[in-house]
């Protein structure tokens, strides 16, 4: 869905959402936010599970909301631990109270973000949560984790951090708490040695593009706070839009023909792996977009070639095994990509939960200098086909 600042009943539409996914953990809803850059009075978007919102600026500050974007955890019983799979994206924020809340555990990132205010990532009451992951944000005011068991945040500025639980770890943070570690548990480096932010679609007057940023190395703060962000743009036409019932080899044949992969909201299957064997390639999904694959297939294969970019993307094993689920470079592979690296954001493995599903791996890295920014890679305790070998995965990563 596609809102503008004169888009009628906007808090309606989006609390429709919120009430279909609040709790459907296991669902086979899937929706993809998007907000044209100017400003928007009055709003408070509470995010559910699949739904990612974002803006359509190529800064977060083209798109702002006086409002909130909203996790909370009333739909269990104020605990957080299982607000997974949603996402923000490229937005500024003047908060209601000067604090939003974003209590949110794993597979739940917050990117290109700008809070002017506070953000706060436990649920009402101070609940758990066991999130979670900020990227190329700037929160104004103080984060305070609260209740929060542990988190990352790369490449930010935040106007101070006021707890710990377990385990916080900072790279390239302006306003990061000293490095601590075990008391208070805070790891602290003062830049990230190599780092690239995820590719995102945004508008350039009236044309959709994806614009995907440039590789930093030794990074400290935001990409886009001094000027125009580096990297490439990418108008749409370049890209095949993949929509549920696409084949794989619908989907081959349109990388073969040089054409990038954007993967709309919903639930595709596939009965042969997705292979990605030309370099530079992009393969963005949009709000959560789902890859299960059939027979016992390997989902996604990318070739030991430079610069591929996957992100956005949750990977289901299905109920047949498969080898692994995620493959980047073939065994064996031995080319130096530190140059142009091969980069994973925010690709989720999944075996089990929403149904019976198995793998060996779940995720294989064998090309050289791959970025892994953000994954979550779960073998299910909860859900359904949940059991020791019913949703069996001998390895997450390797």
């Amino acid at each position: 869905l596609v809102f503008d600042p004169s888009t009628p009943d906007i808090q309606g539409k989006v609390d429709e959402i919120f009430e279909r996914q609040e709790s459907a953990q296991f669902g086979d809803g899937r929706y993809a936010l998007f907000f044209k850059p100017g400003t928007y009075d009055n709003i408070n978007a509470q995010l559910g599970f699949y739904t990612s919102i974002a803006g359509l600026g190529l800064s977060p500050d083209d798109t702002t909301f006086n409002g909130d974007v909203t996790v909370d955890a009333g739909w269990f019983n104020g605990n957080a631990t299982q607000n997974f799979w949603r996402s923000a994206e490229n937005l500024a924020l003047n908060p209601v109270n000067g604090t939003d809340r974003w209590a949110v555990s794993q597979a739940a990132p917050f990117r290109r973000m700008h809070v002017r205010g506070g953000l706060n990532l436990a649920p009402d009451g101070y609940g758990w949560a066991s999130g979670g992951y900020i990227a190329d944000s700037r929160i104004d005011g103080q984060v305070a984790p609260y209740s929060q068991q542990q988190w990352y945040t790369r490449d930010s500025s935040v106007g101070g951090w006021n707890n710990a639980v377990w385990n916080m770890t900072f790279s390239g943070v302006e306003g990061a708490p000293a490095q601590s570690f075990p008391n208070p548990p805070y790891t602290t480096l003062d830049t990230t040695p190599v780092s690239r932010e995820k590719p995102f679609l945004y508008l350039d007057g009236d044309a959709y593009k994806v614009f995907v940023p440039a590789k930093r190395t030794n990074a400290r703060g935001t990409s886009w706070g001094n000027g125009t962000p580096q990297g490439e743009s990418i108008p749409l036409d370049r890209f095949y839009v993949v929509k549920p019932g696409a084949t794989a080899e619908t989907i081959n044949a349109a990388v073969e023909q040089g054409l990038h992969l954007l993967f709309t909201p919903g639930i595709h299957h596939v009965d042969r792996p997705i292979d990605i064997d030309r370099a530079d390639t992009v393969v963005l999904g949009l709000g959560l977009a789902t890859i299960v694959p059939d027979n016992g297939v390997t989902a996604i294969r990318v070739g030991d070639v430079d610069g591929v970019k996957l992100a956005g993307l949750l990977v289901d094993a299905g109920p047949t095994n498969s080898d692994t689920l995620v493959e980047v470079g073939p065994a064996g592979a031995s080319a130096r990509h530190a140059d142009n690296p091969t980069s994973l954001q925010d690709v989720f493995v999944r075996v089990g939960g929403a149904g019976a599903g198995r793998t060996t791996t779940g995720m294989v890295i064998n090309s050289n200098d791959t970025i892994v920014d953000h994954t979550w890679i779960w073998r299910a305790d909860h859900g359904e086909g949940v059991g020791w070998e019913t949703n069996r995965a001998d390895y997450g990563l390797q």
